[in-house]
C-alpha cells in the first residue's frame, strides 16, 4: 500500500520539526516547508494527500495557502493549525476551503484522528492511475445485492443523468459515486468533487458551492470558486443533499436544470458541464410528503436512484471485509498482526453494524492499535460489541424451554462461564449511559467536538479519549 504524503508548513523550527517526528512515527511520507512560498513550491513538484499548515506565517500565510490549494489541487485535503481556537477561526478555515483545524498544543490522538478523517476524503488525480482501468478497485462486495449495484453503476456512468444514492451512513456512498466518475468515460479524466451540504451553515454553503466575489460579506477578502466551478468538466457529489434549506434548494435547482449560476454577490452567470450525484442518509421521498423538501428538485435529482444495502443485510461480506481491513491497518500501524482468532471472527459476524462499513474499519482499526497479539482476540474488541455477543449468548427465558409443570422452580446454579459473562455485561452496562449521552449531545451540535466538550463540562482532550473508549464513531460526521 503507498504511504500516505503529507506536507507539514511551519514557520516554527521546533513545531516543525515535532510534527515531523510525530507522523514518521506514525509511517507517513513526510515533507516540510518553512512557509506557503516554499510549501507551493513542493506542491509543484509532486502530489500529497495532505497539507498540515500553521495559520499565522510570514509571507504567504496558512489561509492563502488553503486558497492556492483548493484552486489548484481541488482533491487534496488541509488542515490547518491556529493558537486561535475560536469558532470565528474554525469558520474562517472552513470558509476558505480547509478540511479542518487544530488548535496548539496539538495533541497526537486527535492530530491521528484528523489526518485519517481527512485522508479519507482524499481522491487521487486522475492520472495518479491509482484505480487503474477497476472503477471498483479496492471495492469489496460479493454480495447478489451489491453486485447488482456495480452493474447498474456501469450502465448509469456513461450517460449524463443526475444519480441519487441513498443509503445508511457509513455504507460507502461516497465510494458508489466516485466509482460513477470513474467509469465515465467522458469526465474519469476530470475533477470529481465533493461537499458535504450538513457540515456548513447555509451562508458558507452557497458560498462553497458557487463561490463569491470580493466584498460580498464580512471575511470576503478576495474572488472565490465555488464547487460546481471546480468541477467543470467532471463531477460533483452533494452529500447530505437533505440538508439544503429551502432558498439553496431553489438555487440548486437552476444550477441543475440549466448549467448556470452566479457567485455570491455576482451578477455574472456562470455556464458548466458537471455531472451531479446527491447523496443522502434519509428518505426524500417522506421529506417531500412532509414538505421540508421540494418535489421538483427531488425529481431533478431522483433520475436514476441507487440504494445502497446497510452491512447487515450483505453479511456474507463481512470477512471479507474484516480481513481486508485488518490487512491495511497492521501495515499502515507497522503492527505485525496476521489474522484474527475464532471466536472474536464469531463475534464480529454477529454484529449489527449500525454504522455499517466505515464503522467497521474504525473498530479494526482501533482493535489493531491496541493489540498486543499476533492475532485479534475477544478482549481487543470494543465493549459494546462484546456486550452484545453476551446479551446474544445469555438464555432469553423462554418458557418452553423449562420442563412441564416446573414454571416455579429454582434456576439451576449459574456456571463460571455465565458469572463472567454476567460481570462483563454489568460492567460494560454501566458505561452505556456514559455513550448514549455523549451521542447525544455531539449529535445536538452537529459533532462538533469543542462544542460538545463545552456542553459536557470536560477538557476536549478528555472528550476525545471517551469517544475513543467507548467506540464512538465519528469519521462520518
Amino acid at each position: 500500500m503507498q504511504r500516505k504524503r503529507i506536507l507539514v508548513v511551519d514557520d516554527d523550527p521546533l513545531i516543525r520539526g515535532s510534527l515531523y517526528e510525530m507522523l514518521r512515527s506514525r509511517h507517513y511520507d513526510v515533507e516540510m516547508a518553512a512557509d506557503g512560498t516554499e510549501a507551493m513550491d513542493h506542491l509543484r513538484r509532486r502530489p500529497f494527500h495532505l497539507v498540515l499548515t500553521d495559520w499565522k506565517m510570514p509571507q504567504v500565510d496558512g489561509m492563502s495557502l488553503v486558497g492556492h490549494i483548493r484552486t489548484n489541487y481541488p482533491n487534496m485535503s488541509v488542515v490547518l493549525i491556529t493558537g486561535f481556537g475560536t469558532i470565528n477561526s474554525a469558520v474562517e478555515a472552513i470558509r476558505h476551503g480547509a478540511f479542518d483545524y487544530l488548535t496548539k498544543p496539538i495533541q497526537p490522538e486527535e492530530l491521528e484522528a484528523t489526518i485519517q478523517r481527512a485522508l479519507s476524503q482524499y481522491t487521487p488525480p486522475p492520472d495518479a492511475g491509482e484505480a487503474g482501468d477497476d472503477p471498483f478497485a479496492g471495492v469489496i462486495g460479493d454480495d447478489p445485492a451489491m453486485q447488482r449495484l456495480f452493474g447498474m453503476v456501469r450502465s448509469v456512468a456513461g450517460s449524463p443523468a443526475t444519480v441519487l444514492i441513498e443509503g445508511e451512513s457509513g455504507t460507502g456512498k461516497r465510494i458508489i459515486a466516485l466509482a460513477i466518475h470513474r467509469a465515465d468515460p467522458k469526465r474519469r479524466q476530470q475533477p470529481f468533487v465533493e461537499i458535504s451540504c450538513g457540515a456548513l451553515p447555509e451562508t458558507l454553503l452557497e458560498s462553497e458551492l458557487f463561490g463569491h466575489v470580493k466584498g460580498s460579506f464580512t471575511g470576503a477578502i478576495r474572488d472565490k470558486q465555488g464547487r460546481f466551478e471546480i468541477a467543470d468538466g467532471g463531477t460533483i457529489l452533494l452529500d447530505e443533499i437533505d440538508t439544503c434549506s429551502p432558498a439553496l434548494q431553489v438555487k440548486l435547482l437552476r444550477a441543475i436544470e440549466q448549467k448556470v449560476f452566479e457567485r455570491v454577490g455576482d451578477t455574472r452567470t456562470i455556464h458548466v458541464d458537471v455531472r451531479l450525484i446527491a447523496a443522502t442518509n434519509r428518505a426524500l421521498r417522506e421529506l417531500v410528503a412532509q414538505g421540508t423538501f421540494r418535489e421538483d428538485l427531488f425529481y431533478r435529482l431522483n433520475v436514476v436512484s441507487l440504494h445502497l444495502p446497510p452491512l447487515r443485510q450483505r453479511r456474507g461480506d463481512l470477512p471479507l471485509l474484516i480481513t481486508s481491513f485488518l490487512e491495511r491497518s497492521a501495515k499502515v500501524m507497522g503492527k505485525s498482526i496476521t489474522g484474527i482468532a475464532d471466536d472474536a471472527m464469531q463475534i464480529l459476524l454477529q454484529y449489527d453494524w449500525p454504522g455499517n462499513v466505515r464503522q467497521l474499519e474504525n473498530v479494526i482499526d482501533r482493535c489493531v492499535i491496541f493489540s498486543r497479539h499476533a492475532k485479534l482476540v475477544v478482549e481487543d474488541l470494543p465493549d459494546e460489541i462484546r456486550v452484545q455477543a453476551v446479551r446474544g449468548a445469555t438464555p432469553n427465558g423462554d418458557a418452553s424451554a423449562a420442563p412441564h409443570g416446573a414454571g416455579h422452580a429454582a434456576s439451576p446454579a449459574p456456571t463460571p462461564a455465565a458469572e463472567s459473562a454476567e460481570a462483563l455485561l454489568l460492567k460494560q452496562a454501566m458505561k452505556l449511559p456514559e455513550r448514549e449521552l455523549i451521542l447525544k449531545v455531539l449529535h445536538d451540535v452537529r459533532w462538533n467536538r469543542s462544542k460538545a466538550a463545552k456542553r459536557l463540562g470536560i477538557h476536549r482532550s478528555t472528550l476525545y479519549h471517551k469517544i475513543r473508549q467507548l467506540g464512538i464513531n465519528t469519521s462520518s460526521q
